[in-house]
């Protein structure tokens, strides 16, 4: 009965991780470029009672074995990074990737990774994100600039109200051969990890990165609906799991009631 008790808490304790990575999908449903987070389980060990193919006393061969499985454990929150919905903005700053890569964002010390593509410009005509972090490689807008058009290689020109050039430049993408293992540091942003592998960085359109759109950006690709039904089975399992011990622990009562 104390293993069924044990076994049952870790199931309980499953759940409810499970419950947290679909709380936080649901959190970030209009978050710019976010992308949705799946909880993985594993079995514990199991304690063998008896070997498949083991010998009998009367030198039968077991076709099956006896294994008693210890309970779930969580392993991993592998991120989804299928695409997002666009959404279409008025503003020429507004850029979202279609395909694979990721905009590479200057942390001062290290190279993080979006795909949010909302930037804006700081006081010296640097195009930055929200936290004023400046994009890689540099895209200054010139104070004299009326019109900033990209297109879908990435190629940036501003352009003042004549038409006449005043910058010019093209955007690099980054991506990874295991976009899963990047690490995930808030405000939109990730990290390389051994388990990521290293940034190859491309233009936009070539060597398999995706193009760019300007004036839209790619919103998260949490859909409600899924994750409304997964909370609901992560819900009724909790239930069963909490179900599980309140009756080991009646079949417990049982035994200590008993009376010679």
């Amino acid at each position: 009965m104390i293993r069924a008790l044990l076994t049952a808490a870790t199931g309980m304790e499953a759940q409810q991780i499970n419950q947290d990575v679909i709380a936080n999908n649901l959190a970030n449903i209009n978050t710019i470029g976010f992308k949705k987070a799946r909880a993985d389980f594993q079995d514990l060990m199991y304690q063998i009672y008896s070997k498949t193919g083991a010998e009998t006393s009367e030198g039968n061969q077991l076709p099956i074995g006896m294994e008693i499985g210890m309970g779930v454990k969580p392993v991993a929150t592998q991120k989804m990074f299928t695409q997002g919905d666009y959404q279409q903005t008025d503003n020429d700053f507004d850029w979202a990737i279609e395909g694979e890569g990721f905009f590479q964002i200057d942390m001062g010390d290290r190279t993080a990774y979006s795909r949010a593509g909302s930037f804006r410009i700081d006081k010296s005509g640097y195009l930055c994100n929200s936290e004023g972090l400046k994009l890689i490689p540099e895209v200054t807008v010139p104070e004299e600039t009326v019109h900033f058009t990209l297109d879908k290689g990435g190629t940036w020109t501003a352009a003042d109200e004549l038409g006449t050039t005043l910058a010019t430049g093209r955007v690099e993408l980054a991506k990874f051969i295991n976009p899963a293992g990047l690490t995930s540091i808030g405000r939109n942003l990730y990290d390389a990890t051994e388990g990521s592998g290293d940034a190859v960085t491309a233009y936009a359109g070539e060597d398999g990165m995706g193009t760019i759109s300007q004036r839209f950006l790619e919103m998260s690709n949490v859909n409600v609906v899924d994750e409304m039904v997964k909370m609901i089975v992560g819900q009724r399992a909790y239930e069963i799991n909490s179900k599980a011990i309140q009756t080991s622990d009646a079949m417990l009562q049982m035994i200590n009631n008993l009376k010679r």
